[in-house]
């Protein structure tokens, strides 16, 4: 098949399955009004909210607790099958559990859970953006940030309380075992098919060929082979020089991250914290969105705040000139 008509194809699928979700989204919101409100409070949550101030500890163990897990470091939940199998138990009916990967174990087979996660974040209307060609190098402070994200989520919905009816064991196994038979029927298909091919290609050794024939000479061959390995080698540069540029946008990330963090310390400062540039500088940190009237709202409050001291001293100035004038009338009529 031509690869124009697979494009096609695909792109039709793509749509169709756009249009599904977002049927089923919409679907979900109005079934489920309190949907809406986790939602919006999960999307709202800022780089300095409290969620991202908890331990890897607590998270192991809230995951561990939860899924009947018994992970020890951050790095083992990067395969992306215990994020989606939490959203299974936070929205149970929502996750196609069945093509979650719990043996994950390539960085295709992780990313193919990831594709899955952000389906059910775009059915659920969740602007969370899934950072997955960090997560699947299993990088703990990648994965921390994210499933501190995800817990600060999931104790937004239903405050957190887990169904009693949910058996995460018993869900792990059954998806387990669909996807090896769906795996060994594949298998045996495949077989067959290459059996057939090679039989009617006359592959196989008749008495019109013997093992002493030599198959042509390809020199189209040759020059794809070629063709391919030059590819392959500017592909390779592109990726080395992309894990370059993301390297330093991670140390500039680390750098700006950190000096924002040694600012709000300052802030927390018992001395400063409720004077009003510190106020004005904690509500830009704390800001849960990116818009530009953030600047603005701080900006006005200086200036309100600033304004208030000024009429404030210049009425203490009145005030003190009219009791100036007073004692001086009154020691001049004495």
């Amino acid at each position: 098949m031509p690869l124009s008509h697979i494009l096609l194809q695909f792109n039709s699928i793509q749509f169709n399955s756009l249009l599904i979700s977002s049927t089923l989204s919409q679907f979900l919101l109005q079934s489920q009004p309190s949907l809406s409100l986790s939602v919006e409070m999960a999307t709202n949550i800022g780089i300095m909210d409290s969620a991202y101030f908890v331990g890897r500890n607590e998270i192991l163990s809230w995951i561990n607790n939860r899924l009947q897990l018994n992970l020890s470091r951050i790095e083992e939940a990067a395969s992306g099958a215990v994020q989606c199998q939490m959203m299974d138990v936070t929205h149970q009916g929502v996750v196609p559990m069945h093509k979650v990967n719990f043996d994950a174990k390539t960085e295709y087979d992780k990313i193919q859970n990831y594709k899955v996660l952000q389906e059910v974040f775009n059915k659920l209307k969740i602007q969370k953006h899934i950072e997955v060609s960090r997560l699947v190098k299993g990088r703990p402070l990648d994965n921390l940030e994210f499933l501190q994200w995800l817990k600060r989520y999931c104790d937004s919905v239903n405050g957190g309380i887990m169904n009693e009816n949910y058996n995460p064991v018993e869900r792990r196994y059954k998806v387990g075992k669909d996807r090896n038979l769906k795996c060994s029927m594949k298998k045996s298909k495949s077989l067959q098919t290459d059996i057939m091919n090679n039989s009617g290609s006359g592959n196989t050794l008749g008495p019109n060929r013997t093992s002493g024939d030599k198959p042509p000479f390809r020199s189209s061959g040759v020059a794809s082979g070629a063709n391919s390995s030059a590819e392959i080698q500017s592909l390779s540069k592109e990726i080395i020089d992309l894990k370059l540029a993301v390297e330093t946008l991670e140390k500039e990330r680390d750098f700006y991250f950190a000096k924002l963090r040694d600012i709000e310390i300052i802030c927390q400062t018992p001395e400063v914290e409720n004077i009003s540039i510190t106020v004005a500088i904690k509500k830009i940190l704390y800001a849960n969105d990116t818009k530009e009237s953030v600047l603005d709202e701080a900006q006005d409050y200086l200036n309100q705040t600033m304004n208030a001291v000024e009429a404030q001293d210049y009425l203490g100035q009145t005030n003190d000139a009219v009791e100036s004038e007073a004692e001086i009338e009154a020691d001049s009529q004495n």
